[in-house]
């Protein structure tokens, strides 16, 4: 019996339910219940909507493995017999293979060509096949026999290089579609001369359908238009129905009501597919290309925009029924009132709701990459892929015990499980299963599957990871699933701290870059496997000798807010001391006077507290590295200076001068001098290297001889005026001066 499980609505379970766990932002739910989320999913047996409900699908199972990639074209007869047409990339690769009911192959043709592009059944039981390129239309006989050449294009005078679809008339006539160029052609019941039935300007003829009066409709590729041709009236015309938005008519389809369907794909205009070769006497050079969905399916490559579907109705009026941007239609076919299209490049079959645009169905996922063909069955249908060739029937009764598997959710941390929720139109037909481990592969080392009862409850061990699977029965459906899971809550990490003095970040405008300081973490900060702050690049700061600036990256693994709190200590001091707590950003500005003279180490404090109460959040905390305030300039002792005269007649005067300079907490940086207010030059302490919090200078100066102007009296010209600036190491600078005489 199929127990029930549902949920009017998805409600979160509350932390309650979950107890034994602190809880990381409180329990979270993790919902799947869209088309994209659900065919993300694995499915056996079961369909997925457009709208991510799941239901039972058709009963899907492989038939035959050719062993090789393509399979392009595919028949069947009235004892259930399918007939595939295949071929590669190498001449003689054309075969035909006649697969039995029950999977037995033989095959039955081989050709000099690269692949058999359509074959059909005619009404005697022989089979039709065309082969392409440079290829025939072959007659293959039910019973065996020789194999006889029913149409060759080298004999008619357009010669075209492809041969695409074929369509056999109730009195045995065939209908050929060719390309490079496009041409349709009809062959007479017992073989003979071809005749051109229409020509058109596009580049190839791709898909033919013969509707049971006698209506032929051909789709071509180069300007994307389905034609209408009554064959049963004499010298009738060809009639464009419609011309598609897309490139390429792919395939078409017929309803009993006389509706026409069709898949367009590729955009209009130039290309960029390569040019086929012409063969033939032609007058004017007119350059041919490859179908682009011919060249998707061969180099296993997707067609730009997908593929539109359209109905054509028996008015003529068209519409669009269907855009898939990520597949390509193959193939169409009319099956127990629903249209199906197989596509690539992944391998799906849609059922395409023909009375609401834009609803479909995924109703089987094949195991290759490519849909190419489908045929008709006493049971369902055939569908021929490629990459890798094979052949599937898709049965008409609904799969028994269909099996839907979600994807592995990942909890980005060890998480405790409560209920399931799921939201379904019916009230039976479906079981619901959970399992749960700590490793991303559920093959081994995870929890048996729980069935999830009637309140939602199962039991499945505390993990990182889990998943759902959906048993459903005919008739059974679910619309979504969702599970309430509680993380584990674990502590923020600081991942690193930089201090920068002499800096302060501002709300305003960035100054020019000549003001600015680049307050950037080190190169080699270490990258952890979890993702850092998203913005890492320097933080500009404004110079400014009266602030220090701090900067950190932070993280929480459950995705937690967090805030901040700053503390410092003097090196060699035990305690430490707020500067400023409830921080919001990852960096914090102060003045340097907060803290005297001296070397210090900042500590940042990350807290999940604003998502957490007091008792259940949790802090992690990083000290950075040793900083040095320094805001008071060194402290010069006297600046002695006194006139020097040489011995020689002439010599220069020079004043020789000595000073010594002590800084409290950093070495002094560098002096500099100026003599008379002249330019300052730099001046070297006893020793040379500038390096010591003391530092003395012995040094002498040439005095310049310059004429006195004349309202400068002799005694006042012998007056001189020298002074010395001394820097430590952050600038700070201190000057004194002595006069000369």
């Amino acid at each position: 019996m199929i127990r029930r499980v549902s949920v009017i609505g998805l409600v979160l379970a509350t932390a309650s339910l979950l107890s034994g766990f602190v809880s990381a932002q409180g329990t979270k739910l993790w919902s799947v219940g869209r088309y994209d989320e659900m065919e993300k999913g694995s499915t056996d047996g079961v369909a997925i909507r457009s709208d991510g409900r799941l239901e039972a699908g058709p009963t899907i199972s492989m038939l035959y493995a050719t062993g090789k990639s393509y399979v392009w074209s595919l028949a069947s007869d009235a004892s259930g017999n399918g007939y595939l047409g295949l071929g590669g990339t190498a001449s003689g690769s054309a075969t035909v293979m006649r697969v039995s009911p029950d999977g037995r192959a033989a095959q039955i043709f081989e050709g000099k060509e690269l692949a058999v592009q359509a074959l059909r059944v005619a009404g005697d039981g022989s089979v039709l096949a065309a082969t392409s390129p440079d290829g025939k239309v072959y007659r293959i006989p039910r019973s065996g026999g020789a194999v006889t050449v029913l149409f060759d294009p080298a004999t008619t005078e357009e010669k075209p290089k492809y041969l695409w679809d074929l369509a056999v008339g109730k009195a045995g006539e065939v209908y050929v579609a060719a390309g490079a160029p496009a041409v349709v052609y009809r062959v007479p019941a017992g073989g003979g001369k071809a005749d051109v039935l229409f020509r058109t300007a596009d580049q190839h003829i791709r898909c033919l359908l013969l509707g049971a009066n006698g209506t032929l409709w051909a789709g071509s590729d180069g300007s994307g238009v389905i034609y209408r041709l009554a064959t049963g009236t004499a010298g009738a015309k060809p009639f464009a129905v419609y011309a598609a938005p897309r490139r390429e008519i792919t395939a078409l389809a017929l309803d009993a009501a006389g509706n026409v369907y069709a898949a367009g794909v590729g955009t209009k205009g130039a290309t960029t597919l390569p040019p086929l070769p012409v063969t033939g006497n032609v007058g004017v050079t007119v350059t041919f290309v490859q179908p682009g969905s011919s060249v998707a399916a061969g180099a296993n490559t997707l067609v730009p925009d997908g593929t539109e579907i359209y109905r054509v109705s028996t008015d003529g009026t068209p519409q669009k029924l269907l855009t898939l941007k990520d597949d390509v239609v193959y193939a169409l076919a009319f099956r127990n009132g629903a249209l199906l299209a197989a596509t690539g490049n992944r391998g799906r079959v849609y059922r395409v709701d023909v009375e609401m645009p834009g609803r479909f169905t995924d109703v089987a996922h094949l195991e290759a990459a490519q849909g190419m063909a489908f045929a008709a069955v006493q049971d369902g249908l055939l569908v021929a892929t490629s990459n890798s060739g094979k052949v599937f029937r898709l049965g008409d009764v609904p799969a028994k015990d269909a099996t839907y598997t979600s994807e592995v959710f990942d909890a980005q941390g060890f998480s405790q499980w409560g209920r399931a929720e799921i939201r379904a139109g019916v009230t039976s037909g479906f079981e619901l299963y959970v399992r749960s481990g700590n490793v991303a592969s559920p093959l081994m080392g995870w929890s048996e599957w729980s069935r999830v009862s009637a309140d939602g409850a199962f039991t499945a061990p505390a993990g990182r990871y889990v998943q759902w699977k959906a048993v459903l029965q005919s008739g059974g459906a679910v619309d979504a699933v969702a599970l309430n899971y509680l993380p584990k809550n674990v502590a923020p990490v600081v991942d690193e701290v930089v201090v920068q003095p002499g800096a302060r970040v501002t709300a305003s405008a960035a100054p020019p870059p000549n003001t600015t300081v680049q307050v950037a973490f080190p190169a080699a900060t270490p990258v952890a496997s979890f993702t850092p702050d998203a913005n890492t690049a320097p933080l500009a700061a404004q110079k400014d000798k009266t602030a220090v600036t701090v900067r950190w990256m932070a993280h929480d693994d459950n995705g937690d807010d967090m805030m901040f709190a700053a503390w410092y200590r003097g090196v060699g001091e035990a305690n430490w001391r707020l500067l400023k707590d409830k921080i919001n950003d990852r960096f914090y500005s102060f003045d340097s006077s907060l803290l005297p003279d001296g070397s210090y180490e900042i500590k940042v404090v990350a807290s999940d507290a604003p998502v957490h109460t007091d008792a259940e959040a949790l802090t992690g905390e990083r000290v950075s590295g040793v900083f040095v305030v320094d805001t008071t300039p060194p402290v010069p002792g006297v600046l002695e200076a006194r006139m020097e005269v040489g011995s020689a007649p002439q010599s220069p005067m020079k004043i020789h001068a000595t000073l010594e300079a002590r800084d409290a907490t950093s070495p002094i940086a560098h002096a500099e001098y100026s003599l008379d207010a002249g330019p300052w030059q730099y001046l070297e302490p006893v020793g040379k290297v500038s390096d010591s919090p003391v530092e003395r200078y012995d040094f002498t100066v040439a005095v310049p001889v310059a004429a006195a102007p004349a309202s400068v009296s002799v005694s006042d010209a012998k007056e001189h005026v020298l002074a010395v600036r001394v820097y430590d190491r952050y600038e700070n600078v201190v000057a004194v001066k002595a006069v000369v005489r």
